[in-house]
């Protein structure tokens, strides 16, 4: 019973007997097996402990009943007052139980028209570089990437949850009314919709756990929607497409869905994309490294755009300035001892804000000069931090202060140097 109250993911199977069905606030529930005589108040309470939702992915729960309690189930619908509901009024029930076929046809026809009219504003012939000029950018501006974030997320739910519509009356098309023809046609869609949903996803940057296909995911498709083999529509594995190309060179366009990769602009802009979402995800860590390779990168642009350079040229210097991003400590312009990413930060950084603070300085930092500066900054702050310092005011403070009797009394220097210093990992 504890279990089932603390950690109901980890519970598969719990056996009741007489206890838990009044008095007790259980977890959500998806299946309930009926094996006893049960009426009245009884069975409403049973009933009840798959009736709660739980998320977007429990839209109702499941009833199996063994003991026939729901006699006559079409007309027990109907009518909730004969059979196993004799003690309550029709009002009571109302609505408690539905046809599951019904409801299912409905449900996914709700999600399969919601899904159609997301992509409505996509412009002909509905391609996969269609596709992501409206859920990605068109310009490759990336404050269109970021505006259209909300678009995305919105089609991604929806898709997911046509996806699931789908799986619950797969193998029932026919008896929920569908013809053959129509189950196939339905079938044809979804497997549609969740591959142009991968390829914005990768084509956006917007993976998190870095894997293509979770194994849910992989049972979905190979059981309901593909009735060959299932195949490797991309080979990324637990790699981003930035990662990929780092290890990989040109070679990762082969690892690209076959939808982006038959278009050398859909390939250049899904690079592009995964590249500037990088940009833009660690700017606050390094500013002016960042800033100097978010220009690197619209200067290709502009010139791939221009058709200033050939394709195979273009690939090898989004190959090589995608290295550069990903791996700024092996850029050659480091003294030795700025060996990690705090020190390099601070060392691209200094050298932008001096001019604003050589009152407090009194000089410009050359390479030594900033050298130095740096390595003292970088023991006063180890030597101050605490654990957890990060939202706690004290212990900011105290690392604001060394910072500050570091660089002098200039507060806009010190305050810029101290977000920087936050965003650190080594700190």
């Amino acid at each position: 019973k504890k279990r089932f109250i603390d950690e109901p993911g980890q519970m598969k199977l719990l056996i009741v007997v007489d206890k838990l069905l009044t008095g007790f606030d259980a977890p959500s529930a998806t299946y309930l097996y009926i094996d006893k005589q049960m009426q009245d108040h009884g069975l409403f309470q049973a009933i009840c402990r798959v009736n709660r939702l739980d998320g977007e992915d429990k839209e109702y729960g499941y009833i199996i009943d063994y003991k026939d309690l729901f006699r006559s189930l079409e007309q027990s619908i109907k009518d909730y007052t004969g059979e196993a509901f004799d003690g309550y009024d029709k009002a009571d029930v109302e609505g408690l139980l539905k046809d599951r076929l019904q409801q299912g046809r409905k449900r996914l026809e709700e999600r399969r028209e919601t899904t159609k009219a997301l992509c409505e504003p996509v412009e002909p012939p509905h391609d996969t570089q269609a596709y992501l000029h409206y859920f990605c950018t068109a310009s490759g501006n990336a404050r269109q990437l970021k505006n259209n974030e909300p678009k995305r997320v919105a089609f991604y739910k929806q898709v997911a949850a046509f996806l699931r519509a789908y799986a619950n009356l797969a193998n029932e098309m026919r008896e929920a009314g569908y013809s053959d023809a129509e189950a196939q046609e339905i079938k044809a869609e979804v497997d549609h919709y969740e591959k142009v949903r991968q390829e914005i996803k990768l084509a956006s940057g917007d993976y998190i756990d870095l894997k293509v296909y979770e194994p849910a995911m992989r049972h979905l498709l190979d059981t309901y929607i593909r009735a060959e083999e299932s195949e490797q529509l991309s080979g990324f594995d637990d790699l981003t497409l930035v990662q990929l190309i780092v290890e990989r060179g040109e070679e990762a366009v082969e690892a690209l869905p076959a939808g982006i990769r038959k278009s050398r602009a859909a390939v250049a802009e899904t690079i592009e994309n995964n590249v500037r979402r990088l940009i833009i995800d660690e700017t606050e860590v390094n500013p002016k490294y960042y800033e100097n390779m978010s220009e690197l990168l619209e200067a290709l642009i502009r010139q791939r755009k221009q058709e200033a350079i050939n394709y195979k040229e273009y690939l090898a210097q989004i190959v090589d300035l995608t290295r550069k991003i990903n791996r700024p400590e092996t850029q050659a312009s480091y003294p030795v001892s700025i060996n990690n990413a705090a020190l390099r930060a601070l060392f691209d950084n200094l050298v932008v804000l001096v001019p604003t603070a050589r009152e407090s300085l009194g000089t410009e930092l050359d390479v030594d000069v900033r050298e130095a500066k740096v390595l003292a900054l970088d023991r006063a702050i180890r030597r101050v931090k605490k654990a957890d310092w990060r939202g706690h005011k004290l212990k900011e403070r105290e690392v604001r202060n060394a910072i500050h009797a570091e660089l002098g009394g200039n507060e806009s220097l010190v305050s810029e140097i101290f977000e920087i210093v936050k965003a650190q990992r080594d700190y």
